[in-house]
């Protein structure tokens, strides 16, 4: 997702968003630690996109 569109989601789509992508990340640790993923970029992906979620739902928590 890029910033405009993380910047563009409302709160609820926030928290909504935030739940599936730690949803995938577990997915993706539990997948990683039984046998090496083709792709391992994918985990450190998946949680700077939640960080980058996080700062943005905490923002918009801020200035209501």
């Amino acid at each position: 997702m890029k910033q405009t569109e993380i910047k563009s989601l409302n709160v609820t789509e926030l928290n909504e968003k935030i739940a599936s992508e730690q949803e995938s990340l577990q997915k993706l640790q539990f997948a990683h630690a039984i046998s090496p993923i083709e792709n391992p970029m994918k985990i450190r992906h998946t949680r700077k996109l939640i960080a980058k979620l996080k700062t943005e739902l905490s923002a918009k928590s801020a200035k209501v």
